[in-house]
């Protein structure tokens, strides 16, 4: 049996994409038994001496032959082989919404660190030409693993009960999200089409609400929910609406399919096994979202499609076959 460590750390510098990622191998460790044996390691947050010292030491003596570092939070030091996974490069796409020291890590860090790795890990395919171009790497070591759910989520779920129906968006508000087209869409929405707009995260819209508050229509910001308060948001959505202008994966795309709610996302967000199921539009396009959302009402036919596909896609991909895919890659580095 082999021995691969893992960095563990759940920390607070983490997306929750990332800590899925990194909980959904923890979990299903007995998926790797009998050729693989997952060692999980973990000393300090992100940044701190702890991760710098105490880390390496710690998977130096867990005599590993590889090490996988799920996350670009990782140390100077590595002393054993590794594959490191990249869940995307929207510092380097969008640098000007961060500031320069998030470049500088990029530079420094996170570029000489994965030319380093023995495989790169993406979530989907149209990360391997951001790593050749932001990180300098060889497109060959890039593998892709595409995210999964909980199977949870393909479950029956009891929709809430709703006064008005209403469009919903899963995501944190960074500015690469992109949520004013999201807003300046459901504001153009004529008057009779009576969607809310509900979101997670907090209620930072301030004075955005009377710019887009509009026909007695409701913005509706739900705050941090759990993972069964999240599938009831999805399963009683009319549609979830991502405009983010990039993800490596999308994970809320996949998990708003698996309950079958309808999905208008941004076309450059939508990772290419979930492309036959979402309406896309053009980054910052505000038009082409709300003739999206009015779609809804007016080309039932299609929309039945586009969720039967979308509920296919996520029967595919599930944790347990995404930890499958990644064994299968840590058998290709040790084989060699």
């Amino acid at each position: 049996m082999a021995r691969v460590a893992i960095d563990a750390r759940l920390t607070r510098q983490m997306s929750v994409g990332m800590k899925a990622y990194t909980q959904a191998l923890l979990d299903r460790r007995a998926l790797l038994v009998p050729e693989i044996e997952l060692i999980p390691c973990g000393h300090g947050e992100n940044f701190s001496v702890a991760e710098q010292l105490l880390l390496p030491l710690e998977i130096a003596r867990s005599h590993a032959r590889l090490v996988h570092y799920p996350t670009q939070y990782l140390p100077f030091l590595r002393p054993v082989p590794y594959v490191l996974t990249i869940h995307d490069l929207i510092h380097c796409r969008f640098a000007e919404f961060y500031e320069a020291k998030v470049a500088w890590y990029y530079r420094a860090v996170v570029a000489p660190a994965a030319r380093g790795a023995q495989r790169i890990l993406v979530g989907d395919e149209r990360s391997i030409e951001d790593c050749e171009r932001f990180l300098g790497v060889d497109g060959a070591v890039v593998r892709v693993v595409p995210l999964g759910i909980e199977r949870s989520f393909l479950e029956p779920v009891d929709v809430p009960q709703v006064a008005r129906p209403y469009l919903f968006y899963a995501g944190n508000h960074r500015e690469h999200k992109d949520l004013p087209t999201l807003l300046a869409a459901w504001a153009a929405l004529p008057e009779g089409i009576e969607y809310d707009l509900v979101v997670t995260g907090a209620d930072d819209f301030g004075d955005l609400r009377a710019r887009y508050e509009r026909f007695g229509r409701r913005l509706i910001a739900l705050g941090e929910i759990d993972e069964a308060a999240l599938r009831r948001s999805y399963a009683g959505a009319s549609a979830l609406v991502h405009p983010a202008l990039w993800e490596g994966f999308g994970l809320t795309m996949l998990e708003a399919m698996a309950v079958g709610t309808p999905v208008i996302a941004c076309r450059d967000a939508v990772p290419q096994p979930l492309a036959a199921a979402a309406v896309t539009f053009a980054p910052r396009d505000v038009a082409a979202v709300t003739r999206a959302i009015e779609s809804l009402r007016t080309e039932p036919e299609p929309w039945a499609a586009r969720v039967a596909a979308g509920r296919r896609a996520a029967e595919e991909l599930t944790w347990d076959r995404f930890v499958r895919r990644i064994a299968a890659v840590y058998a290709e580095v040790l084989a060699s």
